[in-house]
């Protein structure tokens, strides 16, 4: 980093402008990175492989000591404790190892978001995240040559209790690789902030609660920290204008989200048990079917197979946590209160989650569709794994080509009412035969489609991934002429073979 760092005494002497609190000017960009605290994507039930990101507008500052107003008509303001970077000097197309020479101060931030404006432009969250005051930043900077990267810590309260503490420890992508990542893509340039994240713990506040936010190092000399980041909430006076854009809404979904959890939601809990990591869902994406379902009957769960149902494509396969739709029945009244609209149906095609299927009841009625390809295209262009539904498939040829999994009864040509109602969602549902509960997981291949409780899932893919290997080996002895006797399945003799040839490898 070129030139001495500008500390927040110094930088208080350069004369900063007064509407950006602590930061030396105003910043060009500020860049937020989605999840990067484990805690915090073991909490969401996925870890990333990779980083990514979203842009704030520089009017979003806020400064410690201030306010923030939650919009009439509003449940869902949430607070991010986390810990912003300033760059000191431009970085484009830096390594790790140089990366962190472009950083001049580090300091605290309180990424707040409003999930209630998040359905229509969750892509960018522009709306949700961007609102003026919603990224509080300060109250002073860190040198960043003073502080180890690696140790910082950052903690936040709630009126005066403790709910988030985490260290950079405890980040799966390194402030290091962060820089270095983005800088491949853009010019970060002096001023801009990166908010490297946020842990668990973050949670919803209301008008009265007052958040503070703070950035430490306390295992450095001295311990340096950037004091408390001191935030109120308001109660807003001016409604949004439905004639000129989205207005807020607010469903179990985004609560979840907002919250945390569906359990700190105050909804209970979906069905409980391991997340499906991107390491489960890797090993899921290998193992086939028919293995899964003869690990589970082992386990003694015979009914688990969605049945009825086979994939649009023969050549996709199916991996992801189950969210539920229910139809019932078509009642000519009943189509009239419920059938049209923003439905059911639509509302939970509007805001499936990335790595999410879609499991419909249909009760096994294939006589009209249940879906059609505009459905499909909001599903896969929100990152939904997949679709299942016992009930048919309109414009078939169409939802295929989308390049979704979609397993499906059948095509037909009707619309939704000649048949179904859509009732309502994120219950547990009848498919195929098999109850699904919102957060199972599902995986389809070929052979059809299964539903495993998470809290099975990692030792039912570990044995089935090990018999696929055992039986691949079997396969191999076969073609080379060995009768099956003996070897299908392994005796004494043939198992030490097989033993010896995994140890062998």
């Amino acid at each position: 980093m070129s030139g001495e760092p500008v500390t927040a005494g110094a930088q208080a002497a350069e004369g900063p402008d007064l509407g950006f609190g602590a930061l030396p000017s105003r910043p060009g960009k500020i860049i937020g990175v989605h999840l990067n605290y484990a805690s915090r994507a073991d909490q969401r039930g996925r870890r990333p492989g990779r980083p990514s990101y979203f842009l704030k507008p520089s009017s979003s500052v806020g400064t410690g000591g201030g306010t923030v107003e939650r919009p009439p008509g509003t449940e869902l303001l949430a607070f991010e404790g986390e810990i912003a970077l300033v760059v000191g000097t431009p970085a484009r197309r830096v390594s790790r190892e140089e990366a962190w020479e472009h950083v001049a101060w580090v300091t605290a931030a309180n990424d707040l978001g409003l999930y209630d404006l998040r359905a229509n432009d969750e892509g960018s969250g522009l709306r949700a995240k961007g609102g003026d005051g919603f990224t509080p930043i300060g109250p002073t900077l860190l040198d960043a040559r003073e502080v180890d990267p690696s140790a910082l810590r950052v903690r936040t309260w709630v009126n005066g209790r403790l709910v988030q503490e985490d260290t950079t420890a405890g980040l799966l992508f390194s402030p290091a690789q962060i820089i270095a990542d983005l800088s491949q893509h853009l010019t970060l340039e002096r001023g801009d902030v990166i908010l490297t994240g946020t842990p668990a713990g973050a949670g919803v506040v209301v008008p009265g609660d007052v958040v503070e936010v703070e950035v430490d190092a306390p295992a450095t000399a001295g311990a340096p920290t950037t004091g408390r980041l001191v935030t109120e909430v308001t109660e807003g006076t001016v409604t949004f204008d439905g004639g000129l854009g989205s207005l807020p809404s607010a469903d179990d979904t985004l609560r979840t989200a907002a919250w945390g959890s569906r359990e700190a939601a105050g909804l209970g809990a979906t069905a409980g048990g391991t997340a499906l990591t991107e390491v489960l869902r890797e090993k899921l994406m290998r193992a086939p079917v028919a293995g899964l379902s003869a690990q589970l009957r082992k386990r003694g769960l015979n009914n688990v197979t969605i049945d009825g149902v086979r994939p649009l494509r023969p050549d996709t396969k199916l991996v992801g946590t189950a969210r539920t739709l229910r139809f019932v029945p078509n009642r000519e009244d009943l189509f009239a209160s419920h059938g049209g609209g923003y439905n059911a149906q639509k509302q939970v095609f509007d805001s499936v989650r990335a790595g999410e299927v879609l499991v419909i009841e249909a009760r096994g009625e294939s006589g009209s569709g249940t879906l059609g390809d505009v459905l499909a295209l909001r599903a896969h262009a929100r990152g939904a794994a997949g679709i299942v539904t016992d009930g048919g498939v309109r414009d078939a040829g169409a939802v295929a080509a989308v390049g979704i999994p979609v397993y499906t009864a059948g095509a037909h040509p009707a619309v939704l009412g000649r048949k179904h109602v859509p009732w309502e969602s994120d219950v547990t549902v009848g498919c195929g035969g098999t109850a699904v509960r919102p957060g199972d997981i599902v995986v389809g291949d070929t052979d059809g489609v299964i539903v495993i409780p998470p809290a099975l899932a990692d030792e039912v893919v570990d044995a089935a991934l090990a018999q696929e290997d055992e039986d691949a080996w079997i396969a191999e002895q076969v073609a080379a002429g060995h009768p099956i006797k003996g070897l299908f399945p392994l005796n004494t003799e043939w198992r030490a073979r097989y033993e010896a040839w995994q140890a062998a490898r």
